[in-house]
């Protein structure tokens, strides 16, 4: 019987430095409510999810900075992570939600965790891989400061699936009802080894927020500045190329949620929040810039016509022809041609 699950990419409209988080997560459970209507049971919010992107901030002082984090040894029992699982759990919603994480040592991660309903706890927690941007601010007031490096460290918890308990309606073939998924943050969707980490554990689904600068030159280290409006939507189509082409090469379906609009009142954010299958097909697609519920029905079986034949990893993979994408990091090019002396 076809494993049958109702997904929504819950895009948020922007966050501002003066919304407080019980007033965003205000918005997030209307949202969610709105979700639980239409019969939805997983649910995905953007990066950064409670506050804005604050990494595009100088901040004179860790104080400052403090409050933009999680700082809980237990995220769930934070007064904003509570309230949120909550009302999750209330509604029957598994939810994977992105947040500013401190450690109790004092390390800070771009992080996301995975709340089950069925079980009313987290049982996944992913670190943002992939960290863009700069540590210092720019200099010459070429762009936006994008100070990631600065405020988070690279994930330490690699891309490791999970199973995710009675997330779709029927079992399937092998008599499970739980999907594996794992989860993914922005700048990581643009990176194939990433997915293919998650393709080799058989993902089924992917989870990804994202907080995406619709122009921003001085950060894609370009020296032109291009019209605003052509940017945005070349950037528009890059990450829709990104999900659309990894959902396709790793048999899996992909939720992406992201933020929408000019947040601070100044930086534009892309939106674009979209369900994607695994064939690469856009399935629903945000039409707004605001908040917004983004809702599919998808089949989980479907991941199966992929990898049992063109992405059948077992029987295709020539992994002695890979060693150069983990023994090298940087580019190293062939050797120059040296010219010919041939009748001279």
């Amino acid at each position: 019987m076809s494993r049958i699950l109702k997904v929504a990419a819950l895009q948020l409209g922007p966050v501002h430095a003066t919304d407080t988080k019980p007033e965003v997560i205000d918005r997030h459970i209307r949202l969610l409510r709105s979700a639980a209507s239409q019969g939805v049971r997983l649910a995905v919010l953007p990066e950064l999810a409670f506050t804005t992107f604050f990494a595009r901030h100088l901040f004179p002082d860790d104080v400052s900075l403090s409050s933009y984090l999680e700082h809980d040894l237990e995220v769930a029992k934070s007064e904003f992570f509570s309230r949120l699982f909550r009302e999750a759990g209330d509604l029957g919603i598994d939810l994977c939600v992105g947040y500013a994480e401190r450690t109790p040592d004092g390390r800070t991660f771009n992080s996301s965790v995975y709340f089950s309903a069925t079980t009313n706890e987290i049982i996944a927690k992913y670190r943002k891989v992939h960290i863009p941007g700069t540590r210092e601010p720019l200099k010459d007031g070429s762009g936006a400061h994008h100070l990631e490096k600065r405020y988070f460290e690279p994930g330490d918890l690699g891309f490791e699936a999970f199973r995710a308990p009675n997330v779709g309606e029927h079992p399937g073939s092998d008599g499970r009802k739980d999907a594996i998924m794992g989860m993914l943050i922005c700048n990581d969707r643009r990176w194939p080894e990433a997915w293919r980490c998650y393709g080799l554990q058989g993902v089924e689904l992917i989870l990804c927020g994202y907080n995406t600068p619709g122009y921003n030159p001085a950060f894609w280290g370009t020296t032109d500045s291009p019209d605003p409006e052509k940017a945005e939507t070349r950037i528009m189509a890059q990450h829709k190329l990104v999900v659309q082409a990894n959902s396709y090469m790793n048999s899996c379906f992909t939720v992406a949620a992201g933020k929408a609009g000019l947040e601070d009142g100044v930086h534009r954010l892309i939106g674009g929040s979209c369900i994607v299958s695994p064939d690469g097909d856009v399935l629903a697609e945000a039409v707004t810039e605001g908040d917004e519920v983004i809702v599919a029905e998808i089949d989980l079986d479907d991941c199966i016509p992929g990898k049992s034949k063109i992405f059948n990893f077992g029987e295709h993979r020539q992994v002695d022809k890979y060693s150069r994408i983990v023994d090298q990091v940087g580019v190293r090019e062939p050797p120059a041609l040296v010219a010919s002396t041939a009748g001279t």
